[in-house]
């Protein structure tokens, strides 16, 4: 009985601590770069986005075998909402918050020290607008900037690099691309206005992550 005991009490440990060394914990930050689409109008030329702000957030992953695991990420971005004509352009203050679990591919470490890595996946970006909204608003003939919130599914593509610093700490260098349809209820189209579709917002960040 007491060699069984022995035996379920080591296989446990053993396996305690296999199950420990699959997950990850780790934070950045970094920026967020969004593209601005064209506005078709009948009145003159414009754009209508948002602004380059600062991107913070952290992951949990969890490494399923040497070349395949997966994560699961939040991201605050700071992206003020903007319409532009000519010399012209109006501001309001903005944010937005993603959520999303990516599939990561992942090379061999090479010489345990760099790993390179690939990561697909999706889920939502919340838009925020954040301002204070005023009685007049300038280049309002284009569209409007709210004070008001959108959810919308979300495309995540990207790729990085860790570098292991001791046997479970590593920096990791990364980019993402967030792909979603423009948030037409935080940036609206005056009458007869219409907005390009597509939004990207690339997130490069550098963090510290540890392995478990």
């Amino acid at each position: 009985m007491k060699t069984l005991l022995r035996s379920i009490l080591l296989l446990t440990a053993a396996g305690a601590a296999g199950f420990a060394q699959q997950w990850e914990f780790g934070g950045a930050g970094g920026g967020s770069f969004l593209n601005s689409v064209p506005v078709t109008s009948g009145i003159g030329s414009a754009t209508a986005g948002f602004q380059t702000g600062g991107a913070f957030g952290g992951y949990v992953g969890y490494n399923q075998s040497k070349h395949i695991g997966g994560e699961l990420r939040y991201a605050y971005l700071q992206s003020d909402l903007s319409l532009q004509s000519g010399g012209n352009q109006a501001t309001f203050a903005g944010s937005a918050h993603v959520f999303h679990y990516d599939v990561i591919l992942k090379t061999t470490r090479n010489n345990g020290k760099v790993q390179f890595f690939a990561a697909l996946g999706g889920g939502l970006k919340v838009f925020r607008g954040t301002g204070a909204e005023a009685a007049y608003q300038p280049l309002n003939q284009f569209g409007y900037l709210t004070k008001t919130q959108a959810v919308k599914p979300m495309a995540s593509v990207g790729g990085g690099v860790k570098f292991a610093i001791s046997k479970k700490v590593f920096i990791r260098t990364e980019i993402r691309d967030y792909i979603t349809s423009f948030p037409t209820q935080i940036i609206t189209p005056a009458p007869g206005v219409k907005y390009g579709s597509i939004l990207n917002d690339l997130v490069p960040m550098v963090g510290i992550g540890i392995e478990m």
